[in-house]
């Protein structure tokens, strides 16, 4: 296994599905290690009255168009299903991926979606977490080969079987955001994978937290597999060209304002901005693709950044 891992989280929303497909199918072939889309159901970046195509839909059509690259949601919103069902539905992309399925979850945040589509939003984030708390022993139940049943109000799952298993021994559960106080003690107590972003400082600290959590929680921290997503990638000989294309990208989605601190500019630029990672552990970097999905950047993060900061 590389000691630097890939991912490519391409956006589903302000595309088309030929497009999109072929994002995939690329990410495989260029040996990226997972695949990524939302779990959204209006776009999230630019304006809101947008396209975005529905996310377990789309790993599955990449699950049959892929032969080696892992898939999953980045993250799944755990408000939208209940968690039997969502443990149901990675099992079965694990039967069609070959054994590739990875479970990611998260408490969600978008309220405008769940208005529009009448979902159970809660009164807050505590309200969704302490959901989350409560569908994550359902979920890890499940892919484990128990029969679980729902611990508290929310959920009224009841010994409930998930046959046939998954056909990976121990399909991963990734729980994603990094809720200082009741999110990442989640991760201590149920993950198999993490996910946190916000630039390297603020996965730093919160790597100090998620490991005082593990201590409390008996949990070997070794076992959690350290993941982040690194901000939207756009590489180019110059940084001015670079800079053209990620701001034209941007535009595209609405109108969005370009985040700021990204890793857009020469190869030697991203190398440096992502080097610091695997010294606290995050060795799994996952890059935002936006559609028109750029095949360059994409082939360069793969075949000239990835090979620099493992020789680092």
């Amino acid at each position: 296994m590389p000691s630097i891992r890939l991912g490519a989280l391409c956006w589903n929303q302000y595309t088309d599905w030929p497009s999109l497909l072929e994002a995939g199918i690329r990410a495989d072939r260029l040996g990226y290690d997972t695949l990524w889309t939302w779990d959204h159901l209006y776009p999230i970046v630019g304006s809101w009255e947008g396209p975005i195509l529905e996310g377990w839909t789309v790993l599955t059509a990449w699950a049959m168009a892929t032969e080696r690259i892992r898939i999953g949601l980045m993250v799944g919103a755990n408000t939208f299903r209940e968690p039997a069902l969502t443990a149901k539905l990675a099992t079965t992309l694990d039967h069609v991926s070959g054994g590739r399925a990875i479970l990611g979850i998260g408490a969600a945040w978008f309220d405008r979606e769940h208005t529009a589509y009448g979902l159970a939003f809660g009164d807050g984030p505590p309200e969704r977490l302490r959901w989350l708390a409560e569908a994550l022993p359902v979920m890890r139940g499940m892919l484990h080969g128990e029969a679980p049943s729902a611990a508290g109000p929310r959920y009224h799952a009841t010994a409930v079987r998930n046959d046939p298993p998954p056909i990976q021994t121990r399909l991963p559960l990734l729980v994603g955001g990094g809720g200082e106080k009741v999110t990442l003690r989640l991760v201590a107590r149920y993950a198999d994978a993490n996910n946190i972003g916000g630039g390297f400082e603020a996965v730093m600290r919160k790597e100090a937290i998620l490991l005082e959590h593990c201590e409390r929680e008996g949990r070997d921290p070794a076992e959690i597999e350290r993941t982040t997503g690194v901000g939207t990638v756009i590489i180019r000989d110059s940084r001015e060209e670079a800079r053209r294309i990620f701001e034209a990208m941007f535009a595209h989605h609405g109108n969005a304002r370009p985040w700021e601190d990204q890793p857009v500019g020469t190869p030697e630029d991203v190398i440096e901005k992502l080097a610091p990672y695997p010294s606290i552990g995050y060795r799994h970097l996952i890059a935002g693709f936006p559609s028109p999905f750029d095949e360059e950047s994409m082939t360069r993060l793969a075949r000239e950044v990835r090979p620099a900061l493992e020789r680092a």
